[in-house]
C-alpha cells in the first residue's frame, strides 16, 4: 500500500534535514540532506536510489530508464535481493532475486544520530501479500546510515515457528566513468563461480579488470573490495559483514540490449558489487534467529 507523505512528514521528517517526495510518478521517496551526504530513499523496494557525499559526484548509478511503477523493480541504487537471489530454484515463475524489491517497506524510525549521520529503519513483515510467494513468516529489517559512507543492513528475523532458508543480496550499482578503465581491487586469489562460463576459477591477479561481460560470483570472502575509477579521481570502499560471497556483474554490450529498462550503451557507465548470501553461504535460520547483511560504501 502507498505511504502517505503528510502522515509521514508528520511523524518522521527531521526539520532541515530528512523530509518526503514524490519524485518518480507517485512513488515516495525519503530525502536526506545532512553535513555529510545526500540521499535518496524509495519506500517501495526499501531501495536507496542515490548517494553524494558532500563535494564529490553521485556513487550510486540510477538507469534513466528505469521503471518507477508498482510490479515492476527500479534499476539501479541498491536493491534488496530477498528472500531468493536469482531465480527461484522451485519454481522459475516467480520474480526474479524475489519479492523484497516489488513490495512497499513500512518506514520505522528517523533519527539524527550524535555523530551527525542520518539514521533510517524500514520493515517488510510476512503478511498475506508475501505468502503469496513465500509461505513463512519472517520479519526483515533495513537500517540504513547516510553520513561520509553509506551502511546498508538487512537483517532478517525467523518469526515463525519452523526452520527457514533463505538467499539475499544488497545489489550495489556503482555510477563508473567507463566500465574499460575501472579496476577492482580486494578479490586476488579468490576463488569464484563463472555463471557466464559455468565454472569454477581463482583470480591469481590483484587486479579484475572488465573487458566483457561478467558474472562472477567470489566464494568465501569477507573481503573489501574497492573500485578504482581514475577517471573520476576516486576509490569506492565497498566493506560487508555478514556474507561470504561477492558477487560482480556487468551485462557487456549483447545483453545490455536485451534489457528493456537499461539503455543499449549504458553498460558502460556502471558496475555492479554485490553482497551476497548465496551458494554456500546461503541463510539458515531456526525458529526466532536472525541474520544481518551489511554493506558500507565509502
Amino acid at each position: 500500500m502507498r505511504p502517505d507523505i503528510e502522515e509521514l512528514e508528520d511523524k518522521f521528517s527531521i526539520e532541515g534535514e530528512l523530509g518526503f517526495a514524490e519524485l518518480e510518478g507517485d512513488m515516495v521517496f525519503v530525502t536526506i540532506a545532512n553535513k555529510y551526504a545526500e540521499a535518496e530513499i524509495s519506500l517501495y523496494g526499501g531501495q536507496v536510489t542515490h548517494f553524494r557525499p558532500q563535494k564529490t559526484m553521485g556513487i550510486l548509478w540510477m538507469s534513466p530508464e528505469s521503471n518507477f511503477q508498482e510490479g515492476i523493480p527500479i534499476r539501479g541504487g541498491i536493491p534488496v535481493c530477498f528472500p531468493w537471489f536469482g531465480q527461484n530454484k522451485t519454481n522459475t515463475a516467480l520474480p526474479m532475486h524475489g519479492f523484497a524489491r516489488l513490495m512497499h517497506w513500512t518506514l520505522s524510525e528517523t533519527a539524527n544520530l550524535p555523530s551527525g549521520e542520518t539514521l533510517v529503519r524500514l520493515l517488510l513483515c510476512s503478511s498475506p501479500e508475501t505468502k503469496k510467494f513465500w509461505e513463512h513468516d519472517f520479519c526483515a529489517g533495513l537500517e540504513i546510515i547516510v553520513g561520509n559512507k553509506l551502511t546498508v543492513k538487512l537483517k532478517v528475523t525467523n518469526t515463525s515457528e519452523n526452520t527457514i532458508d533463505y538467499t539475499c543480496a544488497l545489489h550495489s550499482y556503482f555510477n563508473i566513468s567507463s566500465v574499460e578503465e575501472i579496476a577492482i581491487y580486494g578479490l586476488q586469489n579468490t576463488k569464484y563461480y563463472d555463471q557466464l562460463q559455468s565454472g569454477e576459477f581463482i583470480q591469481e591477479s590483484p587486479e579484475l579488470k572488465i573487458l566483457k561481460a561478467e558474472t562472477r560470483h567470489y566464494l568465501d570472502t569477507e573481503n573489501t573490495t574497492v573500485l578504482v575509477d581514475p577517471h573520476f579521481n576516486r576509490k569506492i570502499h565497498v566493506e560487508k559483514a555478514g556474507s561470504k560471497v561477492t558477487t560482480v556483474w556487468n551485462p557487456g554490450e549483447e545483453t545490455c540490449k536485451s534489457i528493456n529498462d537499461i539503455p543499449d550503451e549504458a553498460y558502460h557507465t556502471f558496475v555492479c558489487i554485490e553482497t551476497v548470501n548465496a551458494f554456500n553461504d546461503a541463510v539458515h535460520l531456526a525458529p526466532g534467529e536472525a541474520h544481518e547483511t551489511v554493506t558500507v560504501i565509502g
